[in-house]
């Protein structure tokens, strides 16, 4: 037993040059939910925001892409999701019903506040499904995320790597 001598000599790496240390990552995937814009008057007013796909993921055909949605897009893919994968889908930011209310002293869910609060919930959510690799190979993810409009009649079915 005493023959066991434990070899504490450390492997053998590469040194880090700056390329390596700065350099772009090998994979990433950037979503950005921005610049909401309120459209319609009355009862069909209604707010879009701007999302923005940046990512060097082979899973996905287009690198940058850059599309409008609402809310009501996002509670699709999240029905789609539950419906199709296999992935525990986190919640949306709420629906604000008592905003919704007529007579308030604001402008209800058209107040700046409640919008950058929403935008906000709305770039969390889509930052955690898409980086979940079973959610990446979902179909309805691909066309929220790159299809200038979403056709809620497709086929679901799964995306297969190139």
């Amino acid at each position: 037993m005493a023959d066991a001598i434990a070899d504490t000599r450390r492997l053998y790496t590469k040194p880090q040059n700056l390329n390596d240390a700065y350099g772009p990552p090998s994979n990433f995937l950037e979503i950005d939910v921005s610049n909401p814009e309120t459209v319609g008057v009355g009862r069909g007013r209604y707010t879009t925001y701007e999302v923005r796909l940046k990512t060097n993921l082979p899973i996905f055909k287009l690198k940058e892409s850059c599309v409008r949605r609402r809310y009501s897009d996002f509670e699709w893919l999240r029905a789609e999701l539950e419906r199709e994968s296999k992935v525990v889908v986190p919640p949306l930011p709420g629906k604000a019903l008592f905003r919704q209310l007529p007579f308030r002293g604001d402008d209800g869910i058209f107040d700046d506040s409640f919008i950058e609060e929403r935008r906000q919930g709305l770039e969390q959510f889509l930052n955690k499904v898409a980086g979940h690799p079973l959610a990446q190979n979902e179909r309805c993810l691909h066309m929220f995320l790159q299809d200038e409009s979403v056709d809620k009649s497709y086929t679901p079915s799964k995306i297969r790597q190139a």
